[in-house]
């Protein structure tokens, strides 16, 4: 049996190999090899940062807040950082004392704006960094360089350079026949002829205390550049007095007879708006109201012109300067992104749409917008000579001046009282540097 079992598989193997032999040779082609699938590398999760920036002029939020947008959509795109701007705008009377409290309490925001006149003190407690090398530098005016340039340093970046003076309403004018003063009597003529018309002179919104110290920053600022040129410096040495510029109370006093009722319940939007709409004739107010009044009423003809002080021409002036200055901390722990922001506030492609929707003067070569008419009028009083730069006083000096102004208008001091106290804040503000 086992030998017919082994045969059986010999036959089976022979035919097996038989029919393999006799079988048409085929070749089969393994498949190629195929390449591995090439991946990309995912993309580097964007790294997240934040900057605190504080600033003084919350009539501009929205169009700081794009603007803010922008330098984020941009920061993400070339250096693949998730950045959020925390953007502060405390209102302008309580902005100081809100920034004071930040700097001193170990929470300085990275970048903040402070007027220019103030550049020196914040340098010397050690809160701002030097920007002398960054490029936006070489894009400024040389006069305004020199505003924010101090012992040699560019200390910030100029925002608002400005000539302003007094608000008026060209329209009005015109109707009444009306051009802009030059003297204090050439004032109160327009004042007799305005009312007579059925026109309130002056809009008074004296709610914020910045609003009326604009009063005597253009009177002080006349008075002095025109006739007391040694003022300011003997005040720093205690060797001078409010009385000897008493008569900045003349002009102050025909606004105030003559102005809108209920001036402390009225802020500096609303007296904006209310002026746009024709509430009254003349505004103490700088041209950064410009853009609320134009939003108010576009087809608004605003003039400027220079506040008489006295019947000397040479007193009739228009504040030239730099107010408003962004500022970086040194202690920012975003450095280069506070430095960036900087210098994209002066950006080649960017700026100039800022500055214009903002209403504020040209200020570098970037600039390409063309200014406004009111700027162009009180460009002619600087042409003339008829300008002076900010009257460098002490922060606490010029907030008392706002604060009594307020009193003076409510009749709670008299001018006597605003003189006596002005000269004593100054004295405390003197022995405190």
């Amino acid at each position: 049996m086992k030998k017919v079992f082994i045969c059986i598989m010999a036959l089976l193997l022979a035919i097996g190999s038989f029919a393999c032999t006799a079988a048409p040779a085929t070749t089969t082609e393994e498949p190629a090899a195929q390449a591995p699938a090439q991946t990309e590398e995912p993309a580097a999760a964007p790294r997240e940062a934040e900057l605190n920036i504080m600033m003084s002029f919350p009539q501009y939020m929205d169009q700081w807040e794009t603007y803010c947008k922008q330098f984020e959509a941009k920061v993400l795109a070339e250096q693949n950082i998730k950045l959020t701007i925390n953007l502060e705008m405390p209102s302008s009377d309580q902005y100081e004392s809100v920034l004071q409290a930040r700097l001193t309490g170990d929470d300085a925001p990275d970048l903040y704006t402070i007027h220019r006149n103030n550049l020196g003190v914040y340098n010397e407690a050690g809160n701002i960094a030097d920007l002398s090398g960054q490029p936006f530098v070489d894009k400024l005016y040389e006069n305004v360089r020199d505003t924010v340039t101090v012992d040699g340093k560019v200390l910030a970046v100029p925002i608002e350079s400005m000539a302003w003076g007094v608000l008026y309403n060209k329209a009005i004018f015109a109707e009444c026949g009306l051009t802009a003063p030059k003297t204090l009597d050439e004032l109160k003529n327009v004042v007799s002829v305005l009312e007579s018309k059925g026109y309130t002179p002056f809009m008074l919104a004296f709610q914020e205390q910045w609003v009326p110290q604009l009063m005597t920053a253009l009177t002080l600022g006349g008075k002095v550049s025109g006739e007391v040129t040694d003022w300011v410096d003997r005040m720093y040495q205690d060797a001078g007095s409010y009385e000897e510029v008493r008569e900045i109370f003349d002009v102050i006093s025909l606004i105030m007879e003559h102005g809108t009722d209920r001036a402390m319940e009225e802020g500096s939007q609303a007296g904006a708006a209310d002026f746009a709409n024709g509430k009254a004739a003349i505004f103490v107010q700088g041209t950064w109201a410009a853009g609320t009044i134009l939003e108010t009423n576009p087809d608004f003809q605003l003039g400027v012109f220079a506040l008489p002080i006295n019947n000397n021409e040479n007193c009739t002036r228009v504040n030239l300067s730099t107010s408003t200055t962004l500022a970086v901390h040194p202690s920012s722990k975003e450095m280069d992104l506070a430095l960036a922001f900087a210098n994209y506030v002066l950006d080649d492609q960017d700026s100039s749409a800022l500055f214009q929707s903002c209403t504020f003067n040209p200020i570098a070569t970037c600039h390409t917008f063309e200014a406004a008419s009111w700027v162009n009028d009180a460009s002619a009083y600087v042409a003339n000579g008829r300008a002076y730069q900010d009257l460098v006083l002490p922060s606490a000096v010029t907030d008392e001046q706002g604060k009594l102004l307020q009193e003076l208008y409510v009749g709670s001091i008299t001018v006597d009282q605003f003189i006596a106290r002005m000269d004593e804040v100054f004295q405390q503000a003197n022995a405190l540097n």
